[in-house]
This record gives structure tokens, C-alpha cells and sequence, in this order.
């Protein structure tokens, strides 16, 4: 019996383990840098704020918010954290992680932008830094991955923490293996 629990346990801290290596390997935390504009992906609590307050300290003299209808980052709520409305550039067709990066990179094509610090969700910083990298690809466009605290940073995580990390290695390893069609759907 004794030796069986110890199975268990031994197990049980095997797996929070690994989960605890997984999301750390998942999150991209650069220094913010000055940059050109600020673009904040939709899709989550806490983006915004984390890119209003890099804003606010001098950053970028623009804020661009992907698919600005997203209820988490809209026009609205940034001119309500402090942006003014003249420095917002609104990005409102993405649906994904990889056509925030492509409809992005239009605005900055278009407003003649050459620097950009991207913010996401600590958890899904990997695979924007991933996705953003290869198209912004010889752009000559320079990026700055810094996220936006989500998971907690307890030893002990959450069931929804698991979860999340789980789902966002199944969908990093989709775009590494060019399973865009099954990754899209973010």
C-alpha cells in the first residue's frame, strides 16, 4: 500500500512538473524597447492594459489593436485607459493568430512603420513570436515580444492553467508543423 502511494505521489509531481517546464518554455518576456507602435493581439484579459501602460510610459507613439471588434481590446476601452483616439490604428479582420500577424503587417506597411512591440498572453507568447517571426521575415521590420501576466505563478497550478498550456502546445505544434487550417482556429 505504502509503496503504491508513493507511486502515486511520485507521479503526480512528475506531471505538475512537467506542466510547470512546459509553461515556462511557452512564455516569451522581453524587455520593452522604443518602438514605432504597440500592437496589442486580441483575445484576452490583461493585453490591453499591459499595452496601454507600455504606451503610457513612452514606448510607441501608436497603439494598434488587432480584430479591434474583440471584446477584450476595443477602441473604446483603450481611449477609456488613457490612449488618445488620434494614436490608435485599428486592425478589424484577424481571426487568428497567424492573420493578426498578416493584417498587422499591412497597417505598418501602410502607416510606414519599422518597429513594433507585440503583446499577447504570457501563455501564447511562443507561438506569436514564432508566428510573427516568419512573416515578418526579411521585412526588415525589428519586434519585441513582452506579455501580459495570465497564468498564476504558483507551483500548484489550476485545472484551467493545465488546460491552457495543454491546448497551447497542441496549437504551437500545429504551426510548426504547418497544420495552419487546424492551428487557425485560436
Amino acid at each position: 500500500m505504502l509503496k503504491r502511494l508513493s507511486y502515486i505521489i511520485t507521479t503526480l509531481f512528475g506531471i505538475q512538473l512537467l506542466f510547470l517546464l512546459a509553461r515556462r518554455f511557452l512564455i516569451v518576456n522581453e524587455r520593452p524597447k522604443k518602438a514605432d507602435v504597440i500592437i496589442v493581439l486580441s483575445g484576452g484579459p490583461g493585453r490591453l492594459e499591459k499595452g496601454a501602460a507600455l504606451f503610457k510610459e513612452g514606448n510607441a507613439d501608436q497603439l494598434m489593436l488587432t480584430n479591434s471588434n474583440d471584446t477584450w481590446a476595443t477602441a473604446q476601452e483603450a481611449i477609456e485607459l488613457g490612449i488618445p483616439e488620434d494614436k490608435l490604428i485599428l486592425e478589424e479582420r484577424a481571426i487568428s493568430t497567424h492573420t493578426n500577424a498578416i493584417y498587422a503587417l499591412e497597417k505598418m506597411k501602410e502607416q510606414q512603420l519599422t518597429s513594433a512591440i507585440i503583446i499577447s498572453s504570457d501563455f501564447h507568447m511562443r507561438r506569436v513570436r514564432y508566428i510573427f517571426s516568419k512573416v515578418y521575415e526579411n521585412t526588415g521590420i525589428e519586434l519585441t515580444f513582452v506579455a501580459a501576466p495570465y497564468l498564476k505563478n504558483d507551483f500548484l497550478m489550476e485545472g484551467w492553467e493545465i488546460q491552457t498550456i495543454f491546448y497551447e502546445w497542441v496549437k504551437t505544434f500545429g504551426y510548426w508543423l504547418g497544420a495552419y487550417e487546424v492551428a487557425e482556429k485560436d
